[in-house]
């Protein structure tokens, strides 16, 4: 069997650019896209914590460093600058592979600072 597993994730990143006119994608500090696990061109799935807008598109790079998350072709109208959004990708795992996945989760805080990164989520409480 073939499970589709979280495979990186940005948590709580703010939308920093909405860019109509622009090659349809999402812009994402390098260094963002290095540590959630995440490659140019991958499909990912936006959701907005703000409006409740769950769209997909794919990852294209922004300068390293630059704090950079933006909106780019239709996907700027799902969005506003500021947003809080959910950057998030799957992965396909065999049983073997999935019984030994980690992914890697990434949290921002203002300015889209890294505040902690893991590879866990609690267990939530009733």
């Amino acid at each position: 069997m073939i499970r589709t597993l979280l495979k990186g994730k940005l948590h709580m990143a703010r939308v920093t650019q909405a860019e109509l006119w622009y090659d349809g994608s999402c812009a994402i500090d390098g260094e963002l896209v290095r540590l959630a696990g995440l490659r140019e061109f991958e499909q990912i799935d936006i959701y907005n914590v703000d409006n409740g807008e769950r769209f997909s598109t794919y990852v294209i790079l922004a300068e390293a460093g630059s704090r950079t998350i933006s909106m780019n072709g239709a996907a700027a109208r799902k969005v506003q600058v500021g947003d809080r959004v959910i950057i998030a990708a799957y992965g396909q795992f065999d049983e073997a592979e999935a019984d030994k996945h980690k992914p890697k989760l990434v949290y921002l805080g203002e300015g889209n600072q890294i505040e902690r990164t893991t590879n866990t989520i609690p267990v939530q409480v009733a």
